[in-house]
């Protein structure tokens, strides 16, 4: 049985990582929030590449990860599902940014800024919240629906207590969270043009 020490994946603090930025020796950065989120801000240099495209695909992009690789998310709950994800590919030298973007802004670390847009954790609260409150209001002409603010509430826990969220993970698919130029063959062909560049 493993403990729950070795199972958490190497971290890298935002000051480490910008260390090794600075002197040239910069590890492959994947971003796995939504292209959305990509957008509105990200590390120079990272590549965005979504966590379910990146579970869905994560035997093809091993095929093109080779080197260190540091995986970033807005908190670093992502990163870790996207290191459990990569690693079970059996791709070697994984580590997870610790804070993720939130703790590089902290560090007044290099941003490239882009469209503001609303992050997922935001989104999940506003949709989440809206549907309590709507079935709360409601309940009073309808009691039944009393239950839905349950199931959001069993729902949110449960998300808590796997560190998984589902509704984030449908909220990531709309339109306004997909990139167009956030498909696997796009993605696979910067990491071969980084590559080549490497070499």
């Amino acid at each position: 049985m493993t403990t729950p020490e070795a199972a958490r994946p190497a971290t890298l603090d935002a000051a480490s990582l910008r260390e090794l930025i600075d002197s040239g020796r910069a590890p492959r950065l994947l971003d796995v929030r939504t292209p959305a989120e990509f957008e509105s801000l990200h590390i120079p240099g990272a590549y965005n590449v979504p966590l379910d495209l990146l579970r869905e695909h994560r035997e093809e992009l091993r095929n093109h990860l080779d080197e260190d690789v540091v995986l970033i998310c807005r908190s670093g709950a992502r990163a870790t599902q996207a290191e459990q994800a990569l690693a079970g590919a059996g791709l070697p030298n994984l580590k997870v940014l610790g804070g993720g973007m939130l703790a590089w802004q902290a560090a007044n670390a290099p941003i490239k800024h882009g469209a503001r847009r609303w992050d997922l954790e935001r989104q999940v609260r506003l949709v989440a919240g809206s549907i309590v409150l709507a079935s709360i209001v409601g309940s009073v002409f309808v009691p039944g629906l009393k239950w839905v603010a349950g199931f959001i509430g069993a729902g949110l826990t449960f998300a808590a207590v796997t560190n998984t969220c589902a509704m984030g993970m449908m909220l990531s698919k709309l339109p306004y969270n997909r990139g167009a130029s956030c498909d696997l063959d796009t993605i696979v062909g910067q990491l071969r043009e980084s590559t080549a560049g490497r070499a």
